[in-house]
């Protein structure tokens, strides 16, 4: 499972959020409005080789589990785990998420999920568990998500475009709506492709006045938009993505 720089996108953006909620607060001068994302107790559902819990552990406090259905992947997660600086507040489970149920609910859900369906399939058995939706749909996930999030939690989601909408639903369905989306794209020219989502449970009452708009349809109230461009167009990172990522990678 190679490092992929979507994947640490939505690890770093996720990590940030409490950050973010602190600029809002500071930018507009009023009280903190709850829309960040506190957190004692995450879980990672497909864990992989273990990028996100440990992106998450690098710039909070809490503990993590995580869970992974792959045995390869498995074996690699708990050897990554295990060499870790945070190892202590770390853990992790082989199975299958949807037959995952705990017994204390998670304050913060993320999930890089194999979110193509009936997309052309990879050519390995483990890419396709992966990236696509064979063993777990993305409505499978909603529900999973659902069973072990706390009343006040959230959760936060890596899409390819084409799926946000359709997810949209299916969590709406399901009592989530978004609060912060950051959509991404490779270089000014080029259309979005992946987009990152916080959900927590129950809609704001309305639309605030001059609230972001994506394709002409008005967002939940008092949520965020946010674009990011991994590259300029002269092939060299944007300053918005080396300060999203600056603390992860070595070389920005």
């Amino acid at each position: 499972m190679k490092v992929c720089t979507d994947a640490c996108i939505l690890g770093a953006w996720i990590a940030g959020g409490r950050e973010r909620a602190e600029a809002r607060v500071r930018a507009d001068g009023q009280r903190d409005r709850g829309d960040g994302h506190p957190w004692s107790r995450a879980l990672d559902i497909g864990s992989g080789t273990g990028l996100l819990m440990l992106m998450l552990a690098q710039k909070n406090g809490g503990s993590i589990q995580g869970i992974e259905l792959d045995s390869v992947a498995f074996g690699q997660l708990q050897e990554n785990i295990a060499q870790s600086k945070w190892k202590d507040r770390l853990g992790v489970v082989a199975g299958d998420a949807k037959d995952f149920v705990s017994p204390t609910k998670f304050d913060l859900i993320i999930s890089n999920p194999p979110f193509f369906e009936g997309d052309l399939p990879a050519a390995s058995h483990a890419g396709n568990l992966a990236k696509h939706s064979k063993e777990l749909t993305l409505a499978e996930l909603i529900r999973v998500i659902d069973v072990n999030l706390g009343e006040m939690g959230s959760f936060g989601i890596l899409l390819p475009w084409h799926r946000v909408h359709y997810f949209e639903e299916l969590a709406a369905g399901s009592g989530f709506y978004w609060r912060e989306k950051l959509l991404v794209r490779q270089g000014p020219k080029h259309d979005f492709f992946r987009a990152v989502l916080h959900f927590s449970r129950g809609r704001k009452d309305e639309v605030s006045p001059g609230v972001a708009r994506v394709d002409g349809v008005p967002e939940a109230g008092g949520a965020t938009v946010t674009e990011l461009t991994i590259k300029d167009d002269a092939g060299n990172y944007t300053e918005e993505f080396v300060g999203l990522m600056k603390d992860y990678y070595l070389y920005l």
